[in-house]
């Protein structure tokens, strides 16, 4: 699956497609590099949904859309968010803050629209305080050692960077399986992708 595919399907067939009284809240976590967006973007072939953009203040990376990957703002605007309480939850992490926008999953779930949330495990964990019936997922890399070799293969890190992402990410690691209804690890992307769509259903 291209990691360039959309993010919603319009698919007539989809059971999802169906609207309900109130959609269903999707919340995927794991560390830095395991591939989240990636997951996110594949289970769009399989499934109808609303994609919850966040906002961040750190700088947009090669090749992301503004809109599309994130809402990329700077402090003055975050902070602004934060004051008039528009955000769900959010976190700093990396020197970098994170939110879930209000409007990105409330106005989805009253009209029966299911949500995803890609999202850090601080900001899940608050997410999922707020709405315990969600389905929450943790998505863990096979090995320490591949998250390494994953993120090494950005080539946007510097080697600072990426030995704070692994200690943070074996932090996260011992939290995430306990706290998660479901773990997938991903090892494979389209086994990964089958085994949540097995989940939702």
């Amino acid at each position: 699956m291209s990691d360039s595919a959309p993010l919603s399907s319009n698919s007539s067939t989809d059971p999802a497609a169906v609207p309900r009284s109130r959609g269903r809240l999707v919340i995927i976590s794991g560390p830095s590099g395991v591939g989240k967006n990636t997951v996110v973007r594949a289970m769009a072939a399989h499934r109808t949904f609303h994609f919850s953009v966040s906002a961040t203040t750190r700088p947009a990376r090669p090749g992301e859309t503004n809109g599309v990957d994130y809402h990329f703002v700077d402090s003055e605007a975050f902070e602004s968010m934060v004051e008039e309480d528009r955000l769900l939850e959010w976190a700093e992490f990396a020197g970098s803050r994170y939110g879930t926008l209000r409007g990105e999953v409330l106005d989805y779930l009253e009209v029966g629209r299911d949500v995803v949330l890609d999202v850090e495990l601080t900001g899940a964990l608050h997410v999922m305080e707020s709405y315990p019936d969600a389905v929450s997922i943790f998505v863990m890399p096979p090995s320490i050692e591949e998250l390494e070799s994953r993120m090494r293969g950005r080539r946007d890190m510097s080697e600072s960077q990426i030995a704070t992402r692994l200690a943070l990410a074996q932090e996260q690691m011992q939290v995430g399986p306990d706290r998660f209804r479901h773990v997938v690890v991903n090892e494979d992307l389209d086994a990964t992708v089958a085994a949540i769509m097995d989940i939702l259903e």
